[in-house]
């Protein structure tokens, strides 16, 4: 009986292990006197303060962000998304239907609760134009008429104790996609008197940026990579003595969207979740689980129409493969079925391409934690194989040679490179200057009806493009334009005997109505190269001569006969 009951706790005990999920990747927290809130797989989740198991508050289907305890601690007001735009909310912290605040066609981002309870602050362009700023807002927390703050641009911002002041950031940094900025669109906290309308400027003497302003007594909490680690801590101003001190000193990760509450600030870092102790100045760890379905989890049929993201078609154009949402379908041009040519669920293909016999399909795969060339047989399954190990690096879409024996490429090094399929060796070929992804995506190569020339273009020191010629049989680059013009998107023709391409060298000025210049338009041409010396130009000059009768020449030799 005893080994029984073992059992049956071993099996409750596990259940709970795979029901509970020990959770990172936190955004937006707050705390309260005694709850932390917080977004976590797109919903608001609330914990006792301590930690413990999470309690989801909401779930529409868009992302709910920002949420802010009032002063009581017995309402949340937030960002979401439930009825077709991002408005601000209020719901009960121990759930209830949310209430929704505002209802302008532009997104309304919660920023804080006013000190009295009574309304919500949020920031909104509504009214900024072309929307390229971020203006405050309140409305009363059980909803009206919405008072805009007497403020030309705020991002966020939090009330001074006495609710007269406002500590608020003109220009911020968050959510951009670099950090350690530094320029004139720093953020820098502004003390406004909402009295006087008077205002001055907190840590514009640094280079670095302070961010998330939270006002707690005699002293101003924010976010800055002012210091050595050079990475977003927490730090503390003090408005009496004007000293600056840092909190936390994080090495590796930034601290991100930290939130006051009445006795600690909270915030995420690594993944985790931390709460710092305002009065005896110590921080820890909030150990979190999340009681979910894992549904994102579940497999499931997905449409991939509108995912399409490229195409190559079969020799013959009988077929043609299509790569979407990760994987590389073959699709008939008019008559039978669609075939997964890949299956691979947990990976990325990109860039299919037929070979030009009709053999293989290669394409760019991640299945190996890398992105390798990988080749399939067309008519064999399970025949798919793994051609290189390059490592670490993004690759781009690959050229077959006529011959069916060599794949070019360029990589996002710009290294342009030549893969061998029969010896399996890898031929660098050249590199470009400052191709971006743009470049990268649009690179292009033609080969020779032979297999032994591969035309390209790549940029030069002067920002032109050039047209090269690489010798593969001799492994030796030729240059067929200098760059003193544009030239790009080589072809050989069928024969191999010329190559085309576009070049910028038609200038036909026309002087414009508009802005007193001239204007060049239609400078694109295509041009074309003989690729040997006893190959007639296309563009030779002719002369069209008329052709003498057998007859006729007799008479006119008969008569120079009689002369003679």
């Amino acid at each position: 009986m005893k080994k029984v009951i073992a059992c049956f706790a071993v099996t409750i005990i596990t259940a709970n292990l795979f029901a509970q999920v020990d959770a990172g990747l936190f955004r937006f927290p707050d705390v309260s006197q005694t709850q932390i809130v917080f977004t976590y797989a797109n919903d608001l989740w609330v914990i006792p303060k301590e930690g413990g198991t999470a309690i989801k508050l909401s779930s529409p289907a868009g992302v709910e962000s920002y949420p802010k305890f009032s002063p009581d601690g017995k309402s949340i007001a937030f960002s979401g998304n439930y009825d077709g735009n991002n408005d601000a909310y209020t719901i009960p912290v121990n759930g209830g239907v949310p209430s929704r605040l505002t209802s302008h066609g532009y997104s309304d981002r919660v920023v804080d609760w006013t000190t009295d309870g009574k309304k919500v602050l949020f920031a909104s362009a509504r009214e900024s134009g072309k929307a390229r700023f971020n203006q405050f807002y309140t409305v009363p927390a059980g909803g009206g008429i919405i008072e805009k703050l007497p403020l030309a641009y705020a991002e966020f911002g939090s009330y001074s104790p006495d609710g007269k002041q406002i500590a608020v950031v003109f220009r911020s940094q968050v959510g951009r996609n670099w950090k350690r900025y530094r320029g004139g669109w720093k953020a820098d906290i502004n003390i406004f008197n909402l009295a006087n309308h008077e205002s001055k400027t907190i840590g514009a003497e640094a280079d670095a940026g302070n961010e998330f302003p939270m006002w707690h007594g005699n002293s101003l909490y924010f976010l800055s990579d002012r210091g050595p680690e050079l990475r977003m801590n927490l730090w503390k101003y003090d408005l009496s003595s004007k000293a600056y001190t840092q909190l936390t000193k994080f090495k590796d990760d930034d601290v991100h969207y930290p939130s006051l509450g009445p006795d600690d600030i909270v915030f995420e870092a690594g993944g985790k979740m931390y709460l710092y102790s305002i009065s005896s100045g110590k921080q820890k760890t909030v150990d979190i689980n999340v009681i979910t379905d894992k549904a994102m989890l579940k497999p499931k049929i997905e449409s991939a129409d509108k995912l399409v993201q490229s195409v190559s078609l079969s020799p013959d154009g009988n077929r043609v493969l299509i790569q979407a949402r990760g994987d590389v379908f073959s699709v008939p041009a008019e008559n039978g079925y669609i075939k997964d040519m890949t299956r691979t669920s947990g990976a990325a293909e990109r860039y299919p391409a037929w070979s030009p016999d009709g053999k293989y399909i290669a394409y760019w795969s991640d299945q190996s934690g890398e992105y390798e060339l990988w080749l399939v047989e067309t008519d064999k399954e399970n025949s798919t194989k793994k051609l290189t190990d390059y490592g670490a690096g993004y690759r781009y879409r690959p050229f077959w040679s006529p011959d069916s024996k060599k794949i070019a490429f360029i990589d996002k090094a710009m290294q342009i490179k030549i893969f061998d399929i029969t010896t399996k060796q890898t031929t660098d070929v050249d590199k470009a200057l400052r191709f971006t992804h743009g470049n990268l995506e649009g690179f292009m190569v033609s080969w020779s009806p032979d297999s032994r020339w591969m035309a390209y273009f790549r940029d030069l020191d002067n920002q032109h493009n050039a047209i090269y010629a690489y010798d593969y049989t001799n492994k030796k680059n030729h240059t067929i334009t200098s760059g003193f013009y544009d030239a790009f998107n080589p072809v050989f023709d069928p024969e191999g005997k010329y190559l085309y391409f576009f070049t910028n060298q038609s200038f036909k000025p026309n002087y414009s109505d508009i802005d007193n210049t001239f204007i060049y338009s239609n400078t694109t041409q295509i041009a074309v190269v003989s690729l040997k010396k006893e190959t007639p130009s296309l563009m030779a000059p002719k002369n069209n001569t008329e052709a003498m009768k057998a007859d006729d020449m007799a008479k006119v030799d008969s008569r120079k006969n009689k002369k003679d």
